[in-house]
C-alpha cells in the first residue's frame, strides 16, 4: 500500500502516515515507515494489548487511543483518524480496511508460498477477517488455482462479519480476541470467496491459543486460537489424507499481559478463581461490604471541569452516567494527566474523549474471593446492577481495596 502511494505521488519525503488498526497492520506499518523515513501515527482501540503500543513507540509512531465503540462513532478509530489528517499537513491515510491494493500482496504472495509449500495439494483454507485483505487476496488466487478447495471463514462471538447473519445472532456486542472481527463488513473483504463461516467463543479461542503454547510450542496470539478452533471443527468434513491449511495471523509477544496471563484469565471469567490460602471471606459476598456514596460525573462536562474537580476532590477515578445512571464508562485521572501533557485533549474537550471502557465488573452477591483477584490489579471495582448481557449497564457504586481490608479487619475471625 506505501509502495502504490508513492508510485501514485502520493507520499513525499516529509509525509505522515495514518492509519487506524488494532496494532498489527500498525507494527508493519511502523517498520515501513522507520526504513522509509516516513511520520506514523496509529490510532487504536482501547481494547488493543499495551505491548502492541509499546512496540509501535519503540518504532517511533505515535499512538493514539480511543473509545472501542462503534465504526460511526465520532470519538472512535475512523473519525479521529479522518480528523488527524484534517489537520496534518501532508498527510495520508492508507484505509487498509478499503484499499483494493491491500489484498493483493496475499494474492500475489501469501496464497502461492501456501500453495508452493504443499505441492498444490490443498483441500481446505481456514482463515479470519481482519481487514478482509488476507481472506480475499488468498481465497480468490486459491480459488483460481484449485477451484475445489474449500474456504472457511473463522469469526468471533460477538462479530457480525459471518454469512448467513442468522449466525451472528448473540447477545454479546464485544469481543476479547483482538484482530479479527467487526461490528461492520470491511471493504476489502470478498465475501464471495468463503464457502461458509464458523463462529467461535472468546473462551474456546482463548483456552486453543494456550493449549497450542503447552502442547504445540507455537507460541500464538489469541486470533489463532480462533481459527485453530474453528479448523478442527471445519476439519471435520475432510477426509482421511486430505490436507488442510490454518492461517496463523499472530504471536504470543503481543498479549503477555492478556491472555497469556493466568490472572487475566481468571479476571475475565475464563479460567476459576482458586482459594489457595482457604480465606475465611472468600464465599461471602459484596452486599456485606460497608460502601460510601460515589460522586459521579455527567456528559455534559467538559474535560477543563472534569480536571478541577478531580484536583479538588483528591480523587483518582469517577463514574460516568446518564440520568438514568447507566454507566457511560469511567474516567482515571492518570489517563486525564496524560492526555492534557500529550496534548491529545483540550480542556474544552467533553468527558467523552477520556472515557475508558476498561474496568472489571462485580454485582452485589459477588464473592469476596472475586472482588480480592480484582482488586490485586485494578484500582477499582465496580459493582453494577445483575441484568442479562444486552441490557444497559446500570452503576451502583465503587469497591477499593480499602474497603475489602476494612471488612476482614473488622470481622477478622481470631
Amino acid at each position: 500500500m506505501i509502495e502504490d502511494a508513492e508510485s501514485r505521488g502520493l507520499l513525499k519525503s516529509t509525509s505522515t502516515i495514518i492509519e487506524p488498526t488494532s496494532g498489527n497492520a500498525g507494527i508493519g506499518l511502523a517498520v515501513a515507515c522507520a526504513v522509509k523515513g516516513y511520520k506514523c501515527i496509529c490510532v487504536m482501540p482501547d481494547k488493543t494489548s499495551m505491548e502492541k503500543e509499546n512496540i509501535l513507540t519503540s518504532l517511533g509512531a505515535k499512538v493514539i487511543r480511543t473509545p472501542d465503540t462503534s465504526v460511526d462513532d465520532p470519538d472512535g478509530v475512523f473519525h479521529i483518524s479522518r480528523k488527524l489528517a484534517a489537520s496534518i499537513p501532508d498527510s495520508i491515510i492508507l484505509q487498509q480496511f478499503k484499499n483494493p491494493i491491500n489484498p493483493l500482496a496475499h494474492y500475489h504472495i501469501t496464497a502461492m508460498e501456501i500453495f508452493d509449500q504443499c505441492d498444490g495439494e490443498i483441500d481446505m483454507i481456514v482463515i479470519g477477517v481482519g481487514s478482509g485483505g488476507t481472506m480475499t487476496g488468498v481465497g480468490r488466487k486459491i480459488k483460481e488455482l484449485l477451484p475445489n478447495c474449500t474456504i472457511v471463514g473463522v469469526d468471533p462471538v460477538g462479530s457480525f462479519i459471518a454469512e448467513p447473519p442468522i449466525l451472528n445472532e448473540t447477545t454479546l456486542k464485544y469481543t476479547e480476541v483482538e484482530g479479527i472481527g467487526h461490528d461492520y463488513y470491511p471493504k476489502t473483504l470478498d465475501k464471495s470467496v468463503v464457502d461458509y463461516w464458523i463462529k467461535v467463543t472468546d473462551k474456546e479461542s482463548l483456552h486453543m491459543a494456550r493449549k497450542l503454547h503447552r502442547e504445540e510450542g507455537i507460541l500464538c496470539g489469541s486470533s489463532t486460537g480462533s481459527l485453530m478452533s474453528g479448523a478442527l471443527e471445519a476439519a471435520r468434513n475432510l477426509k482421511e489424507g486430505q490436507k488442510c491449511v490454518v492461517m496463523f495471523p499472530d504471536g504470543v509477544g503481543n498479549y503477555l499481559t492478556k491472555f497469556v496471563s493466568d490472572y487475566w484469565m481468571e479476571s475475565k471469567d475464563f479460567l476459576p478463581r482458586p482459594n489457595i490460602f482457604k480465606h475465611w471471606w472468600w464465599d461471602i459476598t459484596v452486599s456485606n461490604l460497608s460502601l460510601a456514596r460515589t460522586e459521579t460525573i455527567s456528559l455534559n462536562m467538559t474535560c477543563g471541569e472534569l480536571s478541577s474537580m478531580l484536583y479538588s476532590q483528591g480523587v483518582d477515578v469517577l463514574p460516568c452516567v446518564d440520568q438514568n445512571r447507566i454507566l457511560q464508562g469511567i474516567i482515571y485521572a492518570k489517563d486525564v494527566t496524560c492526555k492534557l501533557l500529550n496534548a491529545s485533549i483540550t480542556l474544552g474537550d467533553p468527558v467523552r474523549r477520556v472515557l475508558s471502557q476498561k474496568y472489571r465488573k462485580i454485582t452485589v452477591n459477588s464473592s469476596l474471593g472475586e472482588l480480592s483477584h480484582i482488586l490485586e490489579r485494578e484500582l477499582v471495582a465496580v459493582i453494577v446492577e445483575e441484568n442479562e448481557p444486552s441490557q444497559p449497564i446500570i452503576f451502583k457504586g465503587f469497591v477499593f481495596a480499602s474497603n475489602l481490608v476494612q471488612y476482614i479487619t473488622e470481622n477478622s475471625i481470631e
